[in-house]
């Protein structure tokens, strides 16, 4: 084939006319890949101001609660005897109180005897441990209402001492074991979980060689301290379960922990060590330091956002050209709501409705400024009304009624309410004494339905001192059963004239105890025990009938008070007073900025919008650039063909050129 060359034959610049033509044709594309270039600039904007909007939201989120604006500092003059916290209650009166710690609570420990080995076998079967006070006066173990049994299966796989250490650490119920070499043998260590005298330990075995109370096998570990020794109380104390004991402004307190939250309210105090005779002075003082960072911080956060808007879509006169989203809808609508947000007042009855009245002013520019004289003297003033501006909450006029929580629909205001029925529990009531003797196989079985859930049991055997004992007994073994448990569903069981009653923890018309079987059904609730369903709350909010649910009452929609809940914990049926609700500012901008970047919000659209047109940007181009590769042959094919012409032509002109020059020669001249 013959070399050939554009051009070659007519000296014609094919490549710079295809280029030149190219140029031209390619205008087009250069273009499409401008407004691809302005489409992902967008987009990158987007990205900026949805990163801002979150980082917003989070910090508004944070603000939103109350805690914040609650702080009380306490601290004791002697801060090696305890320590003090506000708690998040913000019902801490400042003012001085003496301490004077009398004793520490401590949690009860047990030991077994030695064994010569960790590997050395104890026996199998089950344990059962319950919680409770032990009277050494009166040789009696009162069971804790307040802690269910719970059974601990020692199968024959892991019946060493230290198998059984694992099943019991393994079980969580509420004691940790441990081995203690004391250099000649290995002991069993159990110590409870939880200090306080109410949380001694009591420990039921069921063994599988059938001795439950001996000392040999799995009950070497029953420990009962009401019992004799060898005969249930099979291991020896090391340490006693005992109460904290402090005296606050001269009046005694008793509490089971060494953390205590409830003796002032408002503060959680820790006891270290203690100072019997010697009274160390606690001082609690509101934390307006915590407050104003909290203001401050908002201030900040509201002006980051509020630079990141004015960035992103300000004009700039001396270049004469405008932000990336200058003139941007979705942008617009980000700035105008979070604005409305912070312009609208607060309401619900709070003596502060703006936040210029503590000293939060906006400026020319937008942006917010904190005058620190105005917003110290709105504390010295009003403290407790500060967080009300920045969080959500309600607070009632009636103790017994309380602010559950509200919808985004609910209105700031003061809202009327009116109990015309208190919720009840369901229950079960026996229809004569219970028997106090317990005989394993014969009726120490009942079977219930609580609340929905089937629930089998069985007693220990034995006689009980009381039927208080036995009701302690009942209502332990029914909140340890596992299926209650994994619920979250309990009972109380009381007796009055030696007749036993069975109430479910749990308000309105989901709650109902029903017996439902077992052999120790007739003896302990008799042949035709009574049961009662539980009824829901009924009433109305701001003049509406409310929807009951439990305890619980939830304004309907359509009103100011849409969505409203608050609980009745008790009191009469009647006019209850009013519960005053409030939505701050750091609540209402959190909402908006979690509205702005939520997956169906304005800007999650714009971005989608983007993506889409880049992703038809990329495609008309790639369509574009194969079309340009049409024509680019296409020209390349039509020069050639008349590079060839020329070419020819000039060969032809040569010839004649050539043939006209020979004729005078030809005509003899």
């Amino acid at each position: 084939m013959a070399i050939t060359a554009a051009g070659a034959g007519s000296n014609l610049d094919v490549n710079g006319l295809v280029s030149q033509l190219m140029a031209a044709e390619r205008a087009p594309l250069a273009l499409l890949q401008k407004r691809e270039s302005d489409y992902q600039a967008k987009l990158s904007a987007y990205g900026t101001l949805k990163g801002a909007l979150s980082a917003f939201q989070t910090a508004m989120q944070g603000l939103a609660d109350p805690a914040k604006y609650q702080a009380v500092t306490a601290s004791a003059a002697d801060s090696s005897l305890l320590t003090a916290t506000g708690n998040s209650t913000g019902k801490a009166v400042p003012g001085n109180y003496s301490v004077e710690v009398q004793q520490l609570a401590q949690q009860q420990k047990i030991r077994s005897d030695g064994f010569a080995s960790t590997s050395s076998i104890v026996g199998s079967g089950t344990l059962t441990i319950q919680y409770g006070t032990y009277d050494s006066v009166l040789n009696t173990f009162t069971l804790n209402d307040a802690k269910p049994a719970q059974t601990i299966t020692i199968d024959p796989s892991r019946n060493t001492l230290s198998g059984v250490r694992d099943a019991i650490n393994a079980a969580n119920a509420g004691l940790s074991a441990t081995i203690v070499n004391d250099g000649t043998s290995n002991k069993l260590v159990l110590t409870a979980k939880d200090t306080g005298a109410a949380n001694s330990l009591k420990i039921t075995v069921s063994d599988d060689d059938g001795g439950n109370l001996d000392a040999a096998g799995l009950s070497s570990l029953a420990f009962d301290p009401a019992a004799g020794g060898g005969s249930g109380r099979n291991l020896t104390q090391v340490q006693a379960a005992q109460d904290a004991k402090l005296r606050i402004d001269g009046i005694d307190i008793v509490k089971s922990s060494n953390t205590i939250t409830d003796a002032i309210e408002g503060i959680t105090l820790n006891l270290l060590k203690t100072n019997a005779g010697s009274p160390t002075t606690l001082n609690v003082s509101q934390d307006t330091a915590a407050v104003k960072t909290a203001v401050e911080t908002f201030v900040k956060s509201y002006n980051s956002i509020n630079q990141t808007l004015s960035s992103l879509t300000a004009y700039n006169p001396g270049a004469k050209k405008g932000a990336i989203l200058q003139g941007d809808s979705a942008a617009f609508s980000v700035q105008r709501g979070i604005r409305a947000a912070l312009m609208a007042m607060t309401g619900g009855g709070n003596d502060f409705t703006s936040l210029s009245q503590i000293g939060v002013a906006l400026q020319k520019d937008g942006s917010l400024a904190v005058d620190a004289a105005k917003l110290q003297a709105s504390m010295d003033a009003k403290f407790e009304q500060i967080g009300k501006l920045f969080t959500i909450g309600g607070t009632s006029t009636d103790s017994l009624i309380a602010y559950d929580g509200a919808t985004d629909k609910t209105m700031a205001g003061n809202y009327a309410i009116s109990v015309t029925r208190l919720a009840t529990q369901g229950s079960l009531s026996g229809n004569q004494a219970a028997g106090l003797t317990i005989t394993a196989g014969v009726n120490d079985q009942l079977n219930f339905n609580v609340d929905g859930v089937a629930a089998g049991i069985t007693l220990a055997a034995g006689t009980y001192a009381s039927a208080d004992a036995l009701a302690a007994e009942v209502q332990s073994r029914l909140n340890g059963f596992s299926g209650l448990a994994a619920e979250g569903i309990s009972v109380s069981v009381s007796q009055s004239g030696g007749v036993l009653s069975v109430v479910s923890a749990r308000y309105g018309s989901a709650s109902s105890v029903v017996l439902s079987g077992g052999n120790g059904a007739g003896n302990l609730l008799g042949a035709s025990p009574a049961g009662v369903t539980g009824m829901d709350a009924a009433g109305s909010i701001n003049g509406v009938s409310a929807t009951g649910s439990g305890q619980m009452l939830t304004a309907p929609g359509g009103g100011a008070a849409e969505g409203l809940r608050v609980a009745i914990h008790g009191g009469a049926p009647g006019a209850r007073g009013t519960v005053e609700f409030s939505r701050g500012y750091a609540e209402r901008l959190s909402r908006v900025a979690e509205a702005f970047v939520a997956t169906e919000g304005v800007i999650a659209g714009r971005v989608d919008g983007l993506n889409a047109s880049i992703k038809d940007m990329d495609r008309r181009q790639e369509d574009f650039s194969r079309r340009l590769e049409m024509v680019e042959a296409r020209y390349r094919a039509q020069f050639s063909a008349l590079d060839t012409m020329l070419g020819s032509l000039t060969q032809t002109s040569q010839f004649l050129q050539q043939q006209l020059a020979a004729l005078p020669a030809l005509n003899g001249k």
